[in-house]
């Protein structure tokens, strides 16, 4: 008989469903592990790097010898609360955002180079 009637194939579709695909446990496990894989590899080390870069900022003083995001070298001349002015050359003073410095030198970086 080339048909099938239909009590037939809802039975057998109801079984192969029922035996087929993971339970609502299994699928909220996976859902947890994709949570506790994303916070382990993207959001907790981007916010300790947010962190460190906020502490930088917080700690600028006058003196300081710093490159920015541009990649300029410069030393710290003044200090605001949005901005920074590096010497960047003799009378040559350049203002910048605070969120543009990347990251403090050692003393005496600056003279190393030149």
């Amino acid at each position: 008989m080339p048909f099938i009637s239909q009590a037939q194939a809802a039975a057998e579709g109801g079984a192969t469903a029922a035996v087929g695909g993971p339970g609502m446990i299994g699928q909220l496990v996976m859902l947890g592990g994709f949570v506790l894989i994303f916070w382990l590899l993207i959001w907790r080390p981007q916010s300790k790097r947010a962190k460190e870069h906020k502490n930088l900022i917080s700690g600028l003083t006058k003196g300081d010898e710093v490159v920015t995001t541009g990649g300029i070298l410069g030393k710290v001349s003044n200090v605001t609360d949005e901005f920074v002015t590096l010497q960047v050359a003799d009378n040559m003073e350049l203002n910048f955002q605070k969120g543009s410095v990347a990251a403090t030198l050692p003393k005496g970086t600056i003279k190393a180079i030149k």
